[in-house]
């Protein structure tokens, strides 16, 4: 086979047609670019599913101390008081599957974190001290985790804001419950269960 030289000029040549016309396979600027078939799936962050895990575990928290509070309440007879804490208690496991069903729609499997619940109560009046105090504690942390994703996620801000409210009406809720104990005396048994008949 006979060997072909090319002179430096006719080499140029040659590498600008091949320029051109890679130039012209190229999509032209006002062409959308060729698409893959399937959109890019949004995401939301490592921190939010970390903090929404966290509450997770919160709402089943408190879901099992109601759980324990209206079994206790049913065997000290106080069966206003257990028909209040029952219902909490459903409200509670309804805010973890809320949260859970949030992460699914984004396509996040939750990982629910065990909970080993242990719970011994005293008198109603320790129930409903201890049930305040861990409400109050799930309000501070919406309201913390809301600062979190405020400037990042607006739409899981606009979930935490559910959340926020109905902390907040528990945490007034409970408030008036120790208001109302604090009316009477909290050693006599006929005072506490004329408490619980009025205010559950």
């Amino acid at each position: 086979m006979e060997k072909v030289t090319l002179t430096k000029e006719q080499l140029f040549k040659a590498m600008m047609l091949r320029e051109q016309k890679d130039d012209e396979n190229q999509p032209k600027s006002s062409e959308e670019p060729k698409s893959s078939g399937e959109p890019k799936l949004y995401k939301l962050s490592d921190k939010v599913v970390k903090l929404l895990t966290e509450r997770i575990k919160d709402e089943y928290t408190a879901h099992y101390y109601y759980r324990a509070a209206t079994n206790w309440c049913n065997d000290m007879n106080y069966k206003k008081a257990a028909s209040f804490f029952e219902k909490e208690s459903s409200s509670e496991l309804e805010h973890a599957e809320t949260l859970q069903k949030y992460l699914t729609d984004f396509n996040i499997i939750p990982n629910i974190p065990s909970v080993k619940p242990s719970h011994t109560f005293t008198s109603l009046v320790d129930v409903i001290n201890g049930a305040y105090e861990m409400e109050l504690g799930l309000m501070k942390a919406y309201n913390q985790n809301s600062h979190e994703v405020f400037v990042d996620d607006i739409t899981t801000f606009d979930v935490l804001t559910k959340f926020r409210k109905i902390q907040k009406e528990a945490v007034i809720e409970y408030n008036d419950l120790i208001n109302g104990y604090n009316l009477i005396d909290k050693t006599d048994k006929f005072q506490i269960l004329y408490f619980e008949q009025t205010y559950f």
